[in-house]
């Protein structure tokens, strides 16, 4: 793939979008029994079977998949809750998983198996990490390849590399690191509806930093339009920060005009709105599945425990579901394919794909 594609805005819709997919925070939270499951006991007995048949069979995490992680009666619920994060509301959270009773290994076992029904798995890091750790590593986010994730600073909304990001809640921070979700189709309604100038500048391919995990033959930034428009779908990527420091990193990327600064700003104002966004806080336990296609998703800053082994420790998996939407050519710059169950993730020439169970 050559190092500069021509990425040309992208078309723009006839008007507002609405659907399942436009929800606001404070009504939809008076919603959690529609996308808050709870385990039952059938669940969790099926899980804890599937864990232990894995271990005695004594596979790799590697060999996860849904064929060798049964789940008789549960994946047919895992199937209903992937069409409403695919085709819905654009997110669902299951509570109840007794990380307690299971190691750190058993956990991730059982979360990726979870996961390997809902699609394959992808790398989430320059590493190749199939198996992601988001906790505070002490590290500077002023370095350019440090990600916010390895930090105990609060996030901007923004999406991730793939179709889902899931979270497994494994501790809790002290105070603080809620989990913020803000549907990107209310953003685009709420943008054409307040102000259609800076509504239109979002659709303008935008220059982003990638951080330093540049596939082979590509620029260390990618290019693509916030808002993309295809085939009647409304799919969001965006990441504000990473933007900006494009503008500050590369002179050689395309400067951005003052009107489209005030777009992202705008952007960030309304993702932060409380009428717009929702907040829910995480348990140990909990697993989050976000559609990043539809929801732009943040966290608040916390403060972590002074003991190492009480701090706060999320399992992240990125996924590509087979039957995920199509996307916009142009987004291969990204995520490598367009081929849905087979796109998403970051691979650069030295990525090796691995399960680790210690954050690195």
């Amino acid at each position: 793939m050559s190092a500069v594609l021509k990425i040309e805005p992208s078309p723009l819709p006839p008007g507002p979008i609405g659907g399942p997919a436009a929800w606001k925070g404070p009504e939809i939270d008076k919603r959690r029994n529609e996308w808050m499951y709870e385990f039952t006991g059938a669940d969790l007995a099926e899980l804890d079977a599937a864990i232990k048949d894995h271990f005695a069979a004594g596979r790799e995490m590697a060999a996860i998949s849904p064929a060798t992680f049964r789940l008789p009666t549960f994946a047919k619920k895992l199937a209903g809750l992937l069409d409403q994060v695919l085709h819905g509301r654009g997110f669902a959270m299951l509570r109840g998983f007794p990380v307690n009773r299971y190691t750190t290994a058993e956990s991730a076992v059982a979360y990726l198996g979870i996961g390997s029904h809902l699609g394959s798995f992808r790398s989430q890091n320059a590493k190749g990490h199939l198996l992601g750790h988001v906790c505070d590593l002490g590290l500077d986010i002023k370095k350019p390849t440090t990600r916010y994730y390895q930090t105990n600073r609060e996030l901007e909304y923004h999406t991730d590399s793939c179709d889902i990001v899931g979270l497994l809640c494994l501790k809790t921070s002290k105070s603080g690191g809620e989990s913020r979700l803000v549907s990107s189709v209310t953003l685009h309604d709420e943008i054409h509806r307040r102000r259609p100038d800076l509504w239109k500048l979002l659709f303008n391919p935008f220059p982003t930093d990638r951080r330093g995990e540049v596939p082979p033959g590509m620029l260390p930034w990618f290019e693509l339009p916030v808002f993309n428009w295809h085939k009647g779908q409304l799919s969001t990527i965006f990441s504000g920060q990473y933007i900006r420091w494009a503008q500050t990193n590369f002179p050689d990327a395309r400067r951005l005009t003052p009107a489209e600064h005030e777009a992202l700003d705008y952007l960030d104002e309304l993702s932060n709105d409380p009428e717009l966004n929702l907040t829910i806080e995480f348990r140990p336990g909990d697993m989050q599945f976000v559609h990043n296609h539809q929801i732009l998703h943040s966290r608040t800053d916390f403060e972590d425990w002074p003991e190492l082994d009480k701090r706060r420790h999320l399992l992240r998996l990125w996924l590509a579901p087979a039957g995920a939407r199509e996307l916009p050519p142009a987004y291969a710059q990204r995520y490598g394919s367009i081929v849905p169950g087979d796109r998403g993730g970051i691979i650069t020439k030295e990525t090796k794909l691995t399960f680790v169970l210690e954050p690195q």
